[in-house]
């Protein structure tokens, strides 16, 4: 069984930390004090401060860094001289997988590849669901991953290859090679204990995600942050926008403005950090922004149209 440890106990970090448990063993660490709920899923927890000894944990096969994408770099930065102890003391393989579970891919993929020692393989996810949205399991819930290195090996997410079925035991030969990116292929049963160590691990923890039912998505974290800027970071700023309008539920409330105070209620949910991490660390962002206040002014354009009226009149009476 594998021994997951999470960095970042919070509402999140405790949501899928839970979960593990049915799978294996799990280590939670945090700047809060969560024992008492760790103890209470079945999960061993070390303080933050302590954070040499969680990472010096003998079994430690995963740490997922579930912290907010403002604090990832400075936690990632943090942990690099306790795995670099680790990888000293007990050898290059000791160290574990390292998994970010952010919102924004391409910045978390470029931190983990620069500050993290190259003996550690590293998984890019992003489970597209939290405690509210999954309340009720994780079945048919999205999970997108994208397997960034292996083995000192940096993979080439243009090929959109999944290696979530290389290890099973009807798996083709021809289907399990991949390309690094200096375009030279791989398998998964090279002459090396560590790449096919690195791979069953990783295909272990992707496991879990499965076995719940989500459904698993492949993908580069460029690719990712493109789409998610035209989804997740316009549904986050447009439920702020409204948010903002001090919108409230009304007697005779239509359908439709119900999903509109339903969308307000889901998106302030969530931490202003998380949002603004959408904002700041997707380089798509601005241009949303910029294209939704086109929109706007189109759409009042058409309807001062209407009235011989120009939208300049609207900007002076705002002035």
């Amino acid at each position: 069984a594998l021994t997951v440890g999470v960095i970042g106990f919070g509402r999140f970090g405790q949501f899928i930390g839970e979960k593990f448990t049915k799978y294996g063993n799990v280590i939670g660490t945090s700047r809060s004090d969560y024992t008492k709920i760790a103890n209470d899923m079945g999960a061993k927890y070390i303080p933050l401060s302590d954070l040499e000894s969680f990472v010096m944990e003998d079994e430690l096969d995963v740490i997922v860094v579930a912290v907010s994408i403002v604090s990832f770099e400075d936690t990632i930065k943090d942990l690099v001289p306790h795995l670099e102890k680790r990888i000293r003391e007990k050898g290059a393989g000791s160290c574990p997988l390292i998994v970010d579970v952010a919102s924004v891919k391409e910045h978390v993929r470029n931190v983990m590849l620069k500050y993290l020692p190259e003996e550690c393989d590293i998984l890019c996810t992003h489970p597209m669901f939290g405690p509210d949205s999954a309340k009720h399991g994780w079945h048919g819930q999205t999970f997108v991953y994208e397997r960034t290195r292996i083995d000192k090996v940096l993979l080439d997410p243009s090929t959109h290859q999944s290696i979530h079925r290389y290890l099973g035991e009807d798996s083709d030969e021809s289907e399990s090679d991949f390309l690094d990116v200096a375009g030279v292929s791989h398998g998964v049963h090279e002459n090396s204990e560590a790449h096919v160590a690195g791979m069953d691990r990783m295909e272990r923890f992707l496991s879990i995600w499965e076995e719940e039912g989500c459904n698993m998505i492949s993908m580069s974290c460029k690719e990712h942050d493109e789409f998610t800027a035209n989804s997740q970071f316009i549904t986050h700023l447009m439920g702020r926008i409204l948010g903002a309008q001090g919108l409230k539920a009304t007697p005779i409330d239509t359908k439709g403005f119900q999903s509109v105070l339903k969308l307000v209620q889901t998106t302030n949910a969530d931490s202003f950090d998380l949002f603004y991490g959408l904002y700041k660390f997707n380089r798509n962002s601005m241009e949303i922004i910029k294209n939704l206040k086109k929109a706007m002014d189109d759409v009042v354009g058409k309807l001062l149209e209407k009235e011989g009226k120009n939208i300049s009149i609207l900007e002076e009476s705002c002035s």
